[in-house]
């Protein structure tokens, strides 16, 4: 199956894998500077390119956005 990509809401592009049933993932394309997300497939669709552009945005804005790691020194000050 192929990637799809689409612009979201704000112009960013964003390519979505399939990784299995479970879950797919959006990683960010052409310039945009966001983290890769992983999401929850819709359980009616298994499909990104059957669905609409809308049901991808909802998809993405549910997705938890990842947060850094803290770097910690494994020397103590």
């Amino acid at each position: 199956m192929a990637d799809r990509r689409f612009a979201d809401r704000d112009g960013r592009r964003w390519e979505i894998r399939v990784r299995g049933r479970r879950e797919w993932t959006f990683e960010p394309v052409e310039g945009n500077p966001g983290p890769a997300r992983a999401v929850t497939p819709p359980g009616y669709e298994t499909d990104p390119f059957e669905l609409s552009v809308e049901e991808l945005q909802k998809l993405l804005d549910a997705a938890p956005t990842p947060r850094p790691r803290p770097k910690s020194s494994p020397f103590p000050d």
